[in-house]
């Protein structure tokens, strides 16, 4: 599908957009614009919990459910809406996970209770889903192999801007307009994505694609067993018999997931994948470290606020030295991991991570940002950008290179899944009870208990790492995604086209 010169109505043909031209400027900002939506959603919402939970009247298990129901269909459902793309179009399946998001987000700002809101951030979730690898293969598919890399930096360098300005803009629309205004942000987005995208885009798809039938059935079992193991663990303090049910079921989810995926000619997460010990391995430190990283932030903005008595936007701002220090030192480290292997650095890294979680018991009532709060995040910083950009060159080097993008989606997807179990886990594991987040003093116990939880889970990456991660082999896939800006995902890496 590498063709040259002109397709249908004069627009460029697949793999032959140049950056310098009209269109390939264009195509830059519809997928920033596209992909931001959704990373901007991933960093904002934790900073507006306590307002959510006041203005709708909700215990901490709505506010767990309000971040999880998203992460729930978006981890379930991420291949699968690759694999959409590739079929059908990818400009057409982004276009729709635009709209799609836009909607369930207008329906999150509108929402009249917990409830609702929590049906329309799963909804958020499948729109995700079918956005965010969309952005990405759009700028693979299009662009001339010359300027693939310059394009591809251009995305992966703005939607990390976008992801630092996410919990600042968070604070400032939580405590100005209101923290429906986190979800309302996405329309006037998505109104400039869309007749973009559509005027602007070259269509592409995947002719090896037409073959086979979609593992629709792998997805949706995925996705009912996290939700399922999720409900589980947010409601485990009630003990009851429903309780009880609801974890057998998703376990039984989890192993029909995992049958079906063995059996199926065409799965969604081929089981052989993972005959390569670097592979799994990897796979497990991403476990455990993106585990610990998305309960740190989830708690982390509610310390902030309820504990320490900051503001939304004291509190967005303060986490900005995380994100900071992955863009700017990011490709750096993956450049460092390139000459030493990543053995060092994906050991070394856990362990400063580990370390800044330890540095966070300082920060409780009358917390000072310059003493307290600001240590623990450079040391924090420092240890993401050591281990994050050598993980993910070690996921593509540890399969062949025709499958680094479904390597890097099953790897993108179990950091999604890491971070929802966490959350969901965390506060059961520090003994939160369903009000904590309105006392300062037991959400603080909570949270100093969370902490010690976290280092100890990344210390286990980091004895994994130690123990199984070797050097890879020469001329392997390397990252096209050099400079990164997330927090709570690894880098998104497309197909190779």
């Amino acid at each position: 599908m590498a063709g040259r010169g002109e397709g249908a109505g004069g627009s460029p043909a697949p793999a032959s957009v140049r950056l310098a031209s009209p269109t390939g400027r264009w195509l830059v900002l519809t997928t920033v614009l596209g992909s931001s939506m959704a990373l901007l959603d991933s960093t904002v919402v934790n900073v507006a919990l306590p307002r959510i939970g006041r203005d709708l009247g909700a215990d901490l298990a709505a506010l767990q459910w309000t971040v999880n129901a998203y992460l729930v269909t978006l981890a379930g459902l991420i291949l699968l809406g690759g694999a959409l793309g590739d079929r059908y179009g990818r400009r057409k399946v982004f276009v729709i996970g635009v709209v799609w998001f836009a909607a369930a987000s207008l329906l999150c700002g509108l929402a009249p209770n917990a409830g609702v809101l929590i049906a329309a951030r799963a909804l958020q979730g499948v729109g995700g889903a079918l956005l965010t690898p969309g952005s990405l293969a759009l700028i693979q598919a299009s662009f001339h192999p010359d300027d693939r890399g310059r394009a591809v930096g251009l995305w992966s360098g703005f939607g990390g801007i976008g992801a630092a300005v996410g919990p600042f803009l968070g604070g400032w629309l939580v405590d100005g307009p209101g923290w429906r205004w986190v979800f309302l942000l996405n329309v006037p987005l998505a109104a400039v994505c869309v007749p973009v995208a559509l005027r602007h885009v070259p269509e592409s798809s995947d002719g090896r694609a037409d073959h086979g039938r979609f593992d629709a059935l792998g997805a949706a079992l995925g996705a009912l067993a996290l939700a399922l193991l999720t409900y589980t663990l947010i409601e485990a303090r009630e003990g009851s018999l429903v309780v009880a049910v609801t974890g057998v079921a998703g376990v039984a989810a989890a192993v029909a997931f995992v049958v079906v995926e063995r059996r199926r000619p065409d799965p969604m997460m081929p089981p052989d994948i993972f005959r390569s010990r670097q592979f799994t391995a990897v796979n497990l430190v991403t476990l455990c470290v993106y585990a610990a990283f998305g309960g740190f932030f989830f708690l982390a903005a509610l310390q902030l606020q309820v504990v320490a008595g900051w503001s939304a936007l004291a509190a967005g701002t303060a986490l900005l030295p995380t994100t900071v220090l992955m863009l700017l030192f990011s490709a750096r480290s993956g450049a460092l991991a390139d000459r030493i292997g990543p053995r060092i650095p994906l050991t070394v890294g856990p362990l400063l991570c580990a370390a800044a979680m330890l540095l966070m018991l300082r920060v409780g009532a009358d917390a000072a940002y310059l003493t307290d709060v600001l240590p623990a995040l450079l040391v924090m910083g420092t240890g993401m950008v050591t281990l994050v950009a050598p993980l993910t060159a070690t996921v593509l080097a540890s399969v062949d290179s025709s499958r680094a993008g479904l390597a890097s989606g099953i790897n993108n997807a179990a950091a999604r899944a890491a971070g929802l179990i966490a959350v969901a886990a965390l506060p059961l594991l520090a003994g939160m009870g369903p009000e904590a987040y309105r006392s300062a003093t037991e959400f603080d116990r909570a949270f100093d208990k969370a902490m010690v939880w976290c280092a100890g889970v990344l210390v286990l990456g980091a004895v994994v790492a130690v123990a199984t991660v070797r050097r890879p082999v020469p001329g392997c896939a390397r990252p096209e995604c050099r400079r990164h800006g997330s927090v709570t995902t690894p880098p998104l890496e497309g197909r190779r086209i």
